[in-house]
C-alpha cells in the first residue's frame, strides 16, 4: 500500500515538522512494515509553470516531426513575452494549457534546463510530459494537457503536487484494513495519540424500494450488496488534477472520471467498487455461482471459462463480471475519448466471501486490487458509505444527479464478541498493563469493551482477524510497544547438546565450505520437466514423487527426490550473471515414497495427540533421507603468477565425496558406473561399508553432454550427490583422531599391469588387504597405456607407505609387506609387476 503523506494529513493533524521518516518510525513501532519512504520531486527546482500554447510551426527536413512553439507563461519569464520552445510531441494544439519548465530549473534526476539551439532554432525551456516530471503513467505517454481554467504563469509544482513523500507499506494478510488510507490513518492516529477524521462517517440514506433491482442467490458468497445510480454525467468531465495525482502516487493510472472515482474511494475506504454503464445492463443485477463452462470476457479482454465455484455478477444475458475480481467487458464504462459516452452509471459496493474470492483469483491467475482486498478482509459495514462517497464525487465532479433509489441486500449478522480476562494480556506479555490500559488500547483499535475482571469485547467490523483472546492481547502488546517487553533467555537443561547425527551434518557442511564450496539453499520442489532433462529412465526411483495438493507453482508440483535440479539451477543463474568459476553445495532432505504410505489422519487440536495417532501420521510420510550434493564448473584453481591453474573435472567431484567420508572417519570405495545424469564414461559409484557389507553411498562425475545442453549449463559441469544417512550408518563408534608415530616411514613404489577393464579400486583394495597392518597409506600416482604395455592393458603405479607404531621397520619387513600386497593383487585381479 502506497500512502502519500499529503493525503494522510487530511485525516490526521500531524505536526507540520513531521517527515515521512518520522511517520515511518511511528508506524513501525505499532507493528506496520513500512518498507521505504519515497521522496517524490526530490531535487526539483523551478521555475515550472502553466503555459498557454499560442502558435505552432511545423519544422520540415528532419527525420521525425518537430514543432516550434510560442507559449504564454505570464510573468514567470520576467519579461511577459511569449516563450519560444522546440518540442517533438504532437498531442497538444494551439490554445491548450501545458506545463513549461524555464531555463534555470532542475528536473528530477539532476536534469538542468538551459536555453539551447536545436533543429535550427533556439529553445528557451521545455514543454513537459509526466515521465519528465516523475509523475508516473497517465496513459497518454505524451505532453501534459491541463484543464483550461488554469491561468498561464501559475506555479505548476504546487498545482501538480510534485513534491511529496510516499510511504510504501507491506501489508500482512491479517491487516487487510491497512490496504486503505482509512486504515493507515487509524494506525497513525493511534501512534501519535491524535484524533482521527474517519472518511467513512457519512450521512447515508436508508434503503428503499426504488433502487436498481438486485437479486443475491448466494448469501454466503455475498452477504451484502449496495447499489446506487447516478445519471446525467457530463461526457467531457475529466478527473481533477488532485485526484489524478493521488492515484498516481498510490501506484494507479488515471483512466476516466467514473473509473478514477471508484479507484479513489477504494484507496480511501478500502471498499472495492465497480461502476456499470446502466445502458449496457439488461435487467436486474444478480449474484450467483457460475455454471460449469460458462464464459466471460473480462475487462482485460481475456475470455475466461468459469468454474462452478466462481462467484459471478449477472444480468439477463448471463455473467457480466467476476465478483470481487474483475468486471466484464460488455458493461464497461466508456472512456471520454470514445464516441459512445457513459452518462448513467450503476455503482456496486458489495461484500464477498474472502476464501471464495481468493480461490477464484488463483484459479484464473487474475490478481487485482479488488481481489487483494477482499481476500484479506473488507469492512462489510463500509459498503454503504463507499457507495455514498462515490455518488457524492460523481455529482460534484461530473455534474451528475443521484437518483433517490437505494438498494441494499444484506444477510442477517450479529457482532463478534470475545470474552477475555482483563489480565490476559499481562499474562501473555509478562508485563502488568492493568485493566485501564487494556480497555483503552482495545477502544483505540475500534473495540467496545465492558466488564471488570472479565471483559466482553465486541470486535469492529473492519477487523475480521480479531477472533480470540490472544488476538486482543496482541493488539494491546503491539500498541504498548514490543520494545517494552522484558527479554528472558531460556536456560537449556544441562547434558543436552547436539546429537551425533546433527554434529555429523554440521561437520560435513563446514568441511565442504573449507574445501572452497559455497552453500546454496534451494526450494524443495520439482517437476517432471527437469527429470526429463536429467535423462532419468521411466522406472527410475527418482521419478516416483510426492505430489502437493496446493503447489506454489504448477511447473513444480512435487517434492524433490534429488538435490541436483536445485543446485544446477543455481549454478546456471550464477553463470548467466557472469560468475563462471563456481563450486556450490547443499545439504537437505529429499522425499522418496515407498508405496507403503497410509492415508494420513487429521490430528485433534483440542488435546495432545496420542502416541498411536502420531505413529499413524508418521506412517503416512514418505522416506526422507538427508543428502549432500555439490556442483562444479569453470576453474577449480585460478591461474596466476603461481601457475596456469586448472579447470574443475570429475576427479574434483569424487574428492568432494572423499572429504565428506573423512569427516565421518569412513573409508570410501570408488568404482566406475553408469548412472543418469552422469557421463557413462566419467561416472563413479561411491561405496562405504555398513555392517561388513559394501553399500552404495552416492555417485559423482561429469554430467552427460545431453544433460548439459538441455539445462543450458557450462561445458564439462561436474556433480556429486551422496546420502548422509548411509554415511551415518557406516560410522563405527566415535571418530578417533589419527595416531602420529615417532618412527620413520618406509616408502615402496609398485607398478602393476592389469586388463583395461579391471577397476583401479579392485586393485587398490587387494593391495590394502595384502599389505596388512603395516600399511599407513596407499596412493595411485600414475596410469599408463601404450604399446609397451600391450593392447587392452594398463599400468597402475602406486606409492605404498609403511610404518610401525613401536619400531623402525627394516627393508626386509617393508619389502615383505609389499610382496604380500602384490601377490594378493595378482591372485584377485591378474595383476603382473611391470617389467617382470
Amino acid at each position: 500500500m502506497r500512502v502519500p503523506l499529503s493525503w494522510l494529513r487530511e485525516y490526521v493533524d500531524l505536526p507540520p515538522t513531521e517527515t515521512g521518516r518520522d511517520v515511518q518510525a511511528k508506524l513501525v513501532a505499532v507493528g506496520l512494515e513500512v518498507e521505504t519512504v519515497e521522496q517524490i520531486g526530490a531535487g526539483l527546482k523551478g521555475p515550472l509553470v502553466v503555459g498557454k500554447v499560442l502558435t505552432i510551426e511545423e519544422l520540415e527536413g528532419f527525420k521525425k516531426p518537430i514543432r516550434f512553439c510560442t507559449v504564454d507563461v505570464g510573468s514567470a519569464n520576467g519579461t511577459g513575452e511569449p516563450q519560444e520552445i522546440v518540442c517533438g510531441a504532437r498531442n497538444f494544439a494551439v490554445g491548450d494549457k501545458v506545463v513549461v519548465v524555464l531555463p534555470g530549473a532542475v528536473l528530477p534526476g539532476d536534469f538542468a534546463i538551459a536555453a539551447r539551439k536545436t533543429y535550427g532554432r533556439t529553445s528557451h525551456g521545455m514543454i513537459c510530459s509526466t515521465d519528465e516530471l516523475g509523475m508516473g503513467d497517465d496513459g497518454t505517454h505524451g505532453i501534459i494537457v491541463l484543464p483550461p481554467e488554469h491561468e498561464a504563469g501559475t506555479d505548476a509544482i504546487e498545482l501538480l503536487e510534485l513534491v511529496d513523500e510516499v510511504l510504501d507499506i507491506a501489508v500482512t494478510p491479517d491487516r487487510g484494513y491497512c490496504l486503505s488510507m482509512r486504515g493507515v490513518a487509524r494506525e497513525t492516529a493511534i501512534a501519535y495519540g491524535l484524533p482521527l477524521r474517519d472518511p467513512a462517517l457519512l450521512d447515508v440514506p436508508a434503503p428503499n424500494a426504488y433502487g436498481y433491482p438486485v437479486k443475491v442467490s448466494d448469501p454466503i458468497g455475498c452477504d451484502r450488496f449496495t447499489a446506487r445510480t447516478v445519471v446525467g454525467l457530463q461526457p467531457e468531465a475529466r478527473s481533477p488534477i488532485w485526484m489524478q495525482r493521488r492515484l498516481q502516487k498510490a501506484g494507479m493510472r488515471p483512466i476516466s472520471l467514473a473509473v478514477d472515482v471508484t479507484n479513489y474511494v477504494m484507496l480511501e475506504l478500502g471498499q472495492p467498487l465497480h461502476a456499470y454503464d446502466r445502458t449496457r445492463i439488461d435487467g436486474p443485477i444478480g449474484v450467483r455461482r457460475a455454471e460449469q463452462g460458462e464464459k466471460l470476457t473480462t475487462l482485460d479482454g481475456t475470455v475466461r471459462v468459469l468454474d462452478a465455484a466462481d462467484l459471478v455478477i449477472t444480468d439477463n444475458r448471463g455473467p457480466i463480471g467476476l465478483a470481487g475480481v474483475m468486471g466484464g467487458a460488455n458493461t464497461e464504462i466508456a472512456d471520454a475519448s470514445e464516441d459512445a459516452h457513459t452518462t448513467e452509471v450503476v455503482i456496486e459496493a458489495a461484500h464477498f466471501d474472502a476464501i471464495s474470492i481468493a480461490r477464484t483469483a488463483r484459479r484464473h491467475k487474475l490478481a487485482s486490487e479488488a481481489s487483494k482486498r477482499f481476500e484479506r478482509g473488507v469492512d462489510p459495514q463500509a459498503a454503504a458509505a463507499a457507495a455514498q462517497r462515490t455518488v457524492d464525487l460523481l455529482v460534484l465532479l461530473a455534474g451528475g444527479t443521484a437518483e433517490a433509489g437505494v438498494t441494499e441486500v444484506s444477510a442477517p449478522s450479529g457482532p463478534r464478541t470475545i470474552t477475555m480476562a482483563a489480565d490476559h494480556p499481562d499474562k501473555v506479555a509478562g508485563v502488568a498493563y492493568g485493566r485501564e490500559t487494556v480497555v483503552r488500547r482495545l477502544q483505540e483499535v475500534g473495540c467496545d469493551a465492558y466488564g471488570q475482571d472479565e471483559l466482553l469485547v465486541t470486535a469492529p467490523s473492519w477487523r475480521p482477524d480479531l477472533n480470540e483472546p490472544n488476538d486482543l492481547a496482541e493488539e494491546v502488546i503491539r500498541l504498548e510497544g514490543y520494545e517494552n517487553l522484558p527479554s528472558t533467555l531460556p536456560t537449556p537443561p544441562s547434558g543436552r547438546g547436539l546429537t551425533d547425527r546433527q554434529r555429523l551434518h554440521r561437520r560435513v557442511g563446514r568441511a565442504l565450505a573449507g574445501a572452497g564450496y559455497v552453500e546454496a539453499l534451494n526450494y524443495p520442489f520439482t517437476g517432471e520437466a527437469v527429470l526429463d532433462q536429467l535423462g532419468l529412465e521411466a522406472d527410475d526411483a527418482r521419478r516416483r514423487t510426492v505430489k502437493l495438493v496446493n503447489p506454489l507453482s504448477d511447473e513444480e508440483p512435487s517434492l524433490r527426490t534429488t538435490l541436483l535440479p536445485g543446485l544446477l539451477g543455481a549454478l546456471r543463474r550464477n553463470d548467466g550473471r557472469g560468475s563462471h568459476d563456481l563450486a556450490l553445495f547443499e545439504t537437505g532432505l529429499v522425499f522418496r515414497p515407498t508405496g507403503q504410505e497410509t492415508k494420513p489422519v487429521r490430528l485433534p487440536v483440542d488435546r495432545r495427540p496420542s502416541d498411536e495417532e502420531i505413529a499413524t501420521l508418521d506412517a503416512a510420510l514418505p522416506r526422507q533421507p538427508r543428502r549432500a550434493a555439490v556442483v562444479l564448473a569453470g576453474a577449480r584453481e585460478q591461474a596466476g603468477w603461481w601457475g596456469k591453474g586448472r579447470p574443475a573435472d570429475w576427479a574434483d567431484s569424487v574428492e568432494a565425496a572423499r572429504t565428506i567420508a573423512r569427516e565421518a572417519g569412513v573409508d570410501l570405495t570408488v568404482r566406475a558406473d553408469q548412472h543418469a545424469p552422469w557421463h557413462p564414461g566419467r561416472c563413479a559409484a561411491l561405496y562405504v561399508t555398513v555392517d561388513g557389507e559394501e553399500t552404495l553411498f552416492g555417485h559423482a562425475g561429469e554430467l552427460h553432454p545431453r544433460v548439459i545442453k538441455e539445462l543450458h549449463l557450462p561445458e564439462r559441469t561436474c556433480a556429486m550427490e551422496v546420502e548422509l544417512d548411509v554415511l551415518e550408518q557406516a560410522v563405527d563408534g566415535a571418530l578417533r583422531a589419527p595416531r602420529i608415530s615417532t618412527f620413520p616411514v618406509a616408502t615402496q613404489d609398485v607398478a602393476l599391469v592389469v586388463g583395461q577393464d579391471v577397476p583401479a579400486a579392485d586393485v587398490e583394495r587387494a593391495l590394502r588387504e595384502g599389505a596388512g597392518e603395516l600399511l599407513e597409506s596407499l596412493r595411485l600416482f600414475d596410469v599408463f597405456t601404450g604399446e609397451q604395455i600391450g593392447e587392452g592393458r594398463k599400468s597402475l603405479a602406486y606409492a605404498l607407505r609403511f610404518r610401525a607404531a613401536d619400531r623402525t621397520l627394516t627393508v626386509d619387513e617393508a619389502s615383505a609387506a609389499r610382496d604380500a600386497a602384490v601377490a594378493l593383487a595378482a591372485e584377485r585381479t591378474g595383476a603382473v609387476l611391470r617389467g617382470a
